[in-house]
């Protein structure tokens, strides 16, 4: 009688399920891409935890736990913990930044944009890529590397192996341009400030855009800065123009079913809020900077999440033809803005 009570006890225990795991899981990934930033501070903390989240996929002891229990959890932490750090990113930009670089450079930066992004997915679609690599890819280099991804991911509803793979080539060219950059400032003849902009312009992410502009000095890095969050401004528009397709596309295709997106996904609206609120000048400095750390943690827990979505046998059959994309849209990108700052400098 006492083994049969405890037995029923023992099952009437709840067991370990729901996103706990998988947000566990993400968290200590995040505390060990902090741990490899500060032993290597070369390595940025979001490359870190995508390339940490992809290991954790393929190591035969974790394995089984990240396609296990710990999916929906990680799942959760690539969709709504980005939500989250994409709103708080807007906290980085005041539109009094945008409007202090000049017009001609706020062209250049649109003009760099599209070119960046209408190229990249004419050649994505042209290869042949599967589902909506080409339009991922495309957002990852003209904006702002995993953040525009994973923002115009959630408005077209794309499949989480579409993502994963997405980040997986923005980030390691972005990473990449920490490196290649800095030893063509002074044979391409650019002063401090237009390295920044060219930095700017040119390089993905907003941590990548840091650590490479930061080996002109001051001055080149404050110019990057700018530059780069400007680029981050056109984030709204671009979802805003995605979900406009998206919603077009439900309504003439009579077998779709379910919901349409929304025009401003509420995410956006709240990373445009962020900004109208930077802009004010009411929030003191020590608020922004916590919510800059705190953006860079959900970030960096999001990524954590899609990296573990990478399946390498999948990605190594479009390997080729994904590479060959990466490689042609990162010398465009460097190309046209280059040629962007020397005609507004």
């Amino acid at each position: 009688m006492i083994l049969r009570d405890r037995h029923v006890r023992t099952r009437a225990l709840p067991p370990l399920g729901g996103d706990a795991p998988g947000l566990l899981l993400a968290a200590l990934g995040v505390a060990a891409a902090l741990a490899v930033h500060a032993a290597v501070p070369a390595v940025p903390k979001l490359t870190a935890a995508v390339v940490l989240g992809t290991a954790a996929a393929h190591l035969p002891g974790l394995r089984p736990v990240v396609r296990g229990v710990a999916r929906p959890g990680l799942s959760t932490a690539g969709r709504r913990l980005m939500r989250l750090g994409i709103v708080l990113l807007g906290l980085k930009l005041g539109l009094d930044d945008v409007l202090g670089l000049g017009w001609a450079t706020v062209a250049m930066v649109i003009a760099v944009v599209a070119a960046t992004f209408a190229g990249t997915l004419w050649l994505g679609r042209r290869l042949g890529l599967p589902g909506d690599q080409p339009l991922l890819v495309a957002t990852g280099y003209s904006i702002c590397g995993a953040s525009a991804i994973g923002a115009v991911s959630q408005a077209a509803g794309s499949e989480e192996e579409d993502v994963a793979a997405s980040v997986a080539l923005v980030t390691l060219c972005g990473t990449l341009a920490i490196a290649v950059l800095p030893l063509l400032h002074q044979p391409l003849g650019l002063g401090d400030a237009e390295f920044g902009r060219w930095v700017g312009a040119s390089v993905h992410d907003v941590g990548q855009v840091v650590a490479t502009a930061q080996t002109g000095g001051a001055g080149a890095l404050r110019e990057a800065v700018l530059v780069k969050l400007m680029r981050v401004v056109l984030l709204a528009p671009l979802v805003a123009g995605v979900a406009v397709a998206v919603r077009r596309a439900r309504r003439d295709t009579p077998a779709a079913t379910g919901k349409r997106p929304p025009i401003v996904p509420l995410f956006v609206a709240g990373f445009l809020a962020m900004i109208a609120l930077r802009t004010t000048g009411v929030l003191p400095d020590r608020a922004l900077t916590l919510a800059g750390d705190a953006q860079e943690l959900l970030l960096a827990a999001a990524l954590f999440g899609l990296g573990s979505a990478v399946h390498l046998p999948t990605l190594l059959r479009t390997g080729g033809r994904i590479a060959l994309l990466g490689l042609a849209s990162w010398v465009m990108v460097a190309g046209v803005s280059y040629a962007g700052v020397l005609i507004t400098t």
